[in-house]
């Protein structure tokens, strides 16, 4: 089965994959550089407006077959509305 690796950047840090893991074809391991990309977001909830993590996949042969990114946005609305006035 062919290996894929799988490097994280979050900003400017960059995580790369030294180990990889086998998938049966490029469309699993899309699959799991999505769900790990968006999970890292949830996990990593933005502590500012934003947090994008990118997830790019190499092959055995070292070579980028695929990037996902996943962007989390956060907009509050300043001031915070009132409630209704009951009367």
């Amino acid at each position: 089965m062919p290996r894929y690796y799988f490097d994280v950047r979050e900003g400017a840090r960059f995580t790369p994959d030294e180990d990889g893991l086998e998938f049966d074809s490029l469309d699993k391991a899309e699959h799991e550089a999505a769900c790990a990309a968006a999970e890292i977001g949830r996990d990593r909830l933005p502590k500012g407006d934003s947090r994008e993590v990118t997830v790019e996949v190499r092959n055995e042969h070292q070579q980028r077959v695929l990037t996902v990114k996943v962007l989390l946005e956060i907009d509050r609305v300043e001031p915070p509305p009132q409630p209704p006035r009951s009367g």
